[in-house]
């Protein structure tokens, strides 16, 4: 079982080794999911995020959620290949947790190399818990 802390983790490469993870057999379970990091200005995050919610229709889907694990969750679903049998298996080894739980108190976390985005200067990013909060989600 791999635990990963999302904390100033870039979204994309924490999905992409996630997921490639689970691919490979790992349980992956993810701590402090609201606190991972998109790229990019507010402006354009955001009119990102609300096209992906306003597609389609409410009674056909596509379903986005608004918590900032199920967006998390999302992510790296659409990094796996989730329509064979090989993905959905790899897709049920995903867990997505905010905060903390008490089960994984005390135990060592992982970060993904090279994605830390407080050792990176000059860059815009935001929070999956800003952007859950402004698509008008709770957290």
């Amino acid at each position: 079982m791999i635990i990963l802390d999302a904390n100033n983790q870039v979204l994309g490469r924490l999905a992409a080794y996630a997921a490639k993870q689970a691919l490979l057999g790992e349980k992956i379970e993810i701590v402090n999911s609201e606190k991972a990091v998109i790229t990019g200005t507010k402006q354009n995050v955001l009119a990102r995020y609300k096209a992906k919610r306003s597609r389609g229709d409410p009674f056909h889907g596509p379903f986005i959620s608004r918590n900032p694990e199920a967006l998390l969750r999302r992510t790296i679903r659409g990094m796996l290949p989730h329509k064979q049998a090989k993905g959905l298996a790899a897709y049920k080894r995903v867990h997505c947790h905010k905060g903390i739980p008490e089960v994984y108190n005390g135990k060592e976390f992982k970060t993904v190399k090279g994605t830390d985005v407080s050792k990176m200067s000059n860059l815009k990013f935001m929070t999956l818990g800003e952007v859950s909060k402004l698509l008008g989600g709770r957290l």
